[in-house]
C-alpha cells in the first residue's frame, strides 16, 4: 500500500472513533485496563526535510512529558498542501527559531502541516517518542517546557476552518503520544492556557474538548476536560475584567475598577506578564507582535490561595466573580462564612473538593 494511501485508511479508522476492542489499530492487541496501543504515524524525520544541525545538542531528560501543547503557525492558509510545501514551512521555522530567536534548533517537537504531513521538529524527538521512556526538552512554551511536547500546525486559525487532513493528523499524533506516555488526554493544551498569546487561534483553540475527547475514545482512555485560564484582549469587557482590575489594585497597582480592559489595566497586567515568563517569542506563531495580551501563568501569579479570615481587594474579586455565576455574595471584601459556605457550591458543582478554600483550580473554574 502507498504511503498516502495508508494514511487515508488511518484518516478513515479516525472517523470511525477507532472503535477497537480485542484487537487495535494494524493488528496490534488491546491494552489492558481500559487503554489500547495508538498505531505510530508517519512522522518525517529531520533529516527527511533537510533540517540544519543544532548548534548545540538537545536537551533528553530522563522523565515523560506529562502534557501536549498545540499551536498554530500564524502562517498563510495555503493551498499547496504537499509534502514539498511541508518540509519548506518546516525549514523556514527552523530557520526563524535558529536566527531570529536564537535557539540551538527548531523549537517544538513536531510540525503538522494544511496537507496533513507530520514532521519531527526538534532534533531526536521521533526517536525519543518512539522509545516512550524520555523527553526531548523543546522551547515551545515557557516554563511547561520540560513536561510538555509541542505540536505546531501550519495556518493561521483565528477565524479560518481547520483542514481535514490537518485535524486527522493531529489526532492520530496526539493519540499516539498518548499512548507512547501515558499522558492524560484532558491534558492537551493550547499555547494560550500557558502564555499570554493568541495561538492557536480562536478556532482550533475551540476545538480542543473535541480533540481531548477524539484522543480519548482512540486509545480508551477516560477524558476529563481541564480547567483553563481566560485569555483578555484590548477592550475586553465583563466580570473578569473586574475581577482583574481588583486582583491587580490587591498587589498595590493603580488601575480603575469599571470592568473594560483599557490601557491602564493593560499597562499594569502587562508588567505581570512580563514577570511571570508568560511573553517572548516562544514559537513560530508569536513572531507577529501580540500587545496588550492577558492570559497563562500571569493569572497564576494574581490569584492567592483565600480563605475563611481573609480580606481586601482579591476577596472583593472572588466575589464579583461568584455573584456572575448566580452565586451573590455581599461585595464586602470580607470572607466570612456566608463566602465560604458559597466557594463550597461553587466547588460542588464544578466537579472540585469542596473545601471553602479559593485554591488555584477554584479560581481558574470561576475565571473560566
Amino acid at each position: 500500500m502507498a504511503l498516502r494511501d495508508v494514511r487515508v485508511a488511518r484518516r478513515v479508522l479516525l472517523a470511525g472513533g477507532l472503535a477497537v476492542s480485542a484487537v487495535g489499530v494494524c493488528g496490534m492487541p488491546a491494552v489492558a485496563g481500559g487503554s489500547r496501543r495508538s498505531a505510530a504515524p508517519e512522522i518525517a524525520s529531520t533529516a527527511d526535510w533537510q533540517a540544519r544541525e543544532p548548534t548545540s545538542p538537545v536537551d533528553v531528560l530522563d522523565s515523560k512529558p506529562v502534557k501536549i501543547v498545540v499551536h498554530h503557525t500564524a502562517s498563510p492558509n495555503v493551498d499547496d498542501t504537499s509534502q514539498e510545501a511541508a518540509f519548506a514551512l518546516a525549514r523556514q521555522i527552523q530557520d526563524f527559531h535558529m536566527d531570529s530567536n536564537g535557539w540551538k534548533d527548531t523549537g517544538q517537537n513536531f510540525t503538522n502541516s494544511r496537507g496533513g504531513w507530520l514532521m519531527e521538529g526538534r532534533h531526536r524527538s521521533l526517536e525519543v517518542l518512539t522509545a516512550g521512556d524520555q523527553h526531548v526538552q523543546g522551547a515551545h512554551a515557557g516554563a511547561e517546557n520540560p513536561v510538555s511536547l509541542g505540536i505546531e500546525n501550519e495556518g493561521t486559525y483565528t477565524d479560518a476552518t481547520v483542514p481535514e487532513d490537518l485535524w486527522d493528523s493531529l489526532v492520530q499524533l496526539c493519540a499516539y503520544m498518548v499512548a507512547q506516555y501515558g499522558i492524560e488526554p484532558g491534558e492537551i493544551y493550547g499555547h494560550r492556557d500557558f502564555m499570554a498569546t493568541e495561538c492557536p487561534g480562536d478556532v482550533l483553540y475551540g476545538r480542543l474538548p473535541e480533540l481531548r475527547e477524539a484522543v480519548g475514545a482512540a486509545t480508551g482512555r477516560a477524558v476529563v476536560q481541564p480547567a483553563v485560564w481566560p485569555l483578555l484582549r484590548p477592550e475586553a469587557a465583563g466580570p473578569s475584567v473586574t475581577a482583574l482590575q481588583l486582583l491587580l489594585r490587591a498587589q498595590g497597582a493603580s488601575v480603575p475598577v469599571d470592568g473594560v480592559f483599557g490601557p491602564q489595566t493593560q499597562a499594569a497586567a502587562g508588567g505581570i506578564v512580563a514577570a511571570s515568563g508568560a511573553a517572548g517569542a516562544s514559537c513560530y506563531a508569536t513572531r507577529l507582535p501580540e500587545p496588550g495580551l492577558f492570559g497563562g501563568s500571569a493569572w497564576a501569579g494574581l490569584t492567592p490561595a483565600l480563605g475563611p479570615g481573609a480580606g481586601g481587594d482579591a476577596v472583593r474579586a472572588a466575589q464579583v466573580l461568584l455573584t456572575s455565576r448566580g452565586r451573590y455574595v455581599a461585595a464586602d471584601a470580607r470572607f466570612g462564612d456566608r463566602m465560604a459556605a458559597v466557594v463550597r457550591e461553587f466547588q460542588v458543582s464544578s466537579g472540585l473538593a469542596a473545601t471553602g478554600v479559593l485554591d488555584q483550580r477554584t479560581w481558574q473554574r470561576l475565571l473560566g
